[in-house]
């Protein structure tokens, strides 16, 4: 999977919702912290959409514990039905992250990686939102950056961080959350984000501000 084109995502904790999601999305992404066995899902999925692998720690929003963690990942990584993984910058490059096997078990075995920084508080300055997007592009097959818009300001800066890294021929992943970021998951895609993501029912999101996968598609549909 290269994401050369636009790829929107369906956010599943469950790969049954697979089906609902063939519709609207490319890919699903399985909340593999959101599963009771993950592993064991993914060597039963059949199927038709290809699986992107998220296993988000608590530390970054998710409900994973450290423990096992990456090791899942990992393993996730060398199933046939996942095409690519997530795996958080900052745990490749902390002093105490771990996500290194994952990323190697990818590029082992030719899964793309994603590799994602969130800040559920705010949105750094725009340096700093391009110092971390450029550091997850050079790290994986696919940077990703998201952040919470406080202003207007905040999303231009998004926007324009993202326009200036496809320009020069990175593949990356951008959005805004909550409501003043909330625009941008449509808008992003017309300055080069590469993936989206949404949920199947829009009761469940995974995100502050995610559109449904419905409104989404339909949203980017009528902008381009």
């Amino acid at each position: 999977m290269d994401f050369q084109d636009f790829m929107l995502a369906a956010t599943v904790g469950d790969l049954s919702e697979e089906p609902a999601a063939r519709e609207h999305a490319d890919l699903v992404e399985f909340r593999m912290d959101l599963a009771e066995d993950p592993l064991g899902a993914l060597d039963d999925y059949d199927g038709e959409l290809p699986v992107l692998a998220t296993n988000r720690p608590v530390w970054e929003g998710g409900e994973a514990d450290d423990e096992g963690r990456v090791d899942a990942l990992a393993e996730a990584a060398r199933t046939d039905c996942v095409a690519a993984i997530d795996i958080e910058l900052a745990a490749l490059v902390e002093d105490e992250g771990d996500g290194a096997e994952a990323l190697a078990a990818a590029r082992s075995t030719e899964t793309a990686s994603v590799i994602s920084t969130h800040d559920f508080e705010g949105a750094p300055d725009l340096s700093e939102m391009a110092d971390r997007l450029g550091e997850a592009c050079s790290l994986g097959d696919v940077g990703k950056l998201a952040v919470t818009p406080t202003d207007r300001g905040d999303a231009l800066d998004l926007l324009r961080v993202t326009h200036e890294y496809s320009a020069a021929g990175m593949t990356v992943a951008t959005m805004g959350m909550g409501e003043l970021g909330r625009h941008t998951r449509a808008v992003a895609p017309l300055y080069g984000s590469t993936l989206g993501y949404a949920p199947v029912d829009p009761e469940a999101s995974t995100a502050p501000g995610q559109y449904s996968a419905e409104a989404l598609r339909s949203l980017l549909s009528d902008l381009r």
